[in-house]
């Protein structure tokens, strides 16, 4: 009976630092893993949210239900709050880890400032391109874009309190 016992323990044992090394070696080579699991790069990130913005947008320009004079301003608005590529608004980490403390907290505040021009540069759009539309129009944008009843989007961790789906 006790070498039963001892055998099972030793087999237990075994099978246990088998799945220990294989999930090592598959944390190893599996480099950035999406939600389910496949490996998504920055490149591939990028297109997928242009993709769902172009979407988004499609759907606002369609709910609108625009005239011919306001086409030339949703052109210009829509310009303007275009996704860019994130090239200098992403850090890269490894860069960011070899910084000091002070160099890393003034390259954070630098990527605020630029982010809060864009922030600015589109509420100028966003402005010029709101003055164009009569008063349903209006409700229909406040209610899908940012916040509202149907707009938003979730961002990549639940994003936007106000998203109501």
């Amino acid at each position: 009976m006790n070498v039963l016992r001892k055998s099972i323990l030793i087999g237990f044992t075994v099978v246990g630092m088998a799945a220990a090394q294989a999930q090592t070696q598959m944390d190893n080579a599996a480099p950035a893993a999406g939600r389910h699991g496949a490996t998504v790069n920055r490149e591939q990130m990028q297109a997928k949210m242009a993709e769902l913005f172009a979407k988004r947008q499609a759907k606002l320009h369609d709910l609108l239900k625009l005239t011919a004079q306001q086409e030339s301003a949703w052109a210009s608005y829509q310009a303007a709050i275009a996704p860019a590529a994130t090239g200098g608004m992403m850090p890269d980490r490894a860069a960011i880890a070899q910084m000091s403390a002070p160099d890393r907290l003034a390259k954070m505040l630098d990527l605020s400032k630029q982010r809060q021009a864009k922030m600015e540069a589109h509420l100028t759009a966003l402005t010029a391109f709101y003055s164009q539309l009569t008063a349903e129009q209006k409700a229909i944008f406040d209610d899908h874009t940012m916040g509202g009843a149907h707009g938003g989007h979730a961002g990549p961790r639940g994003g936007w309190a106000g998203h109501k789906g």
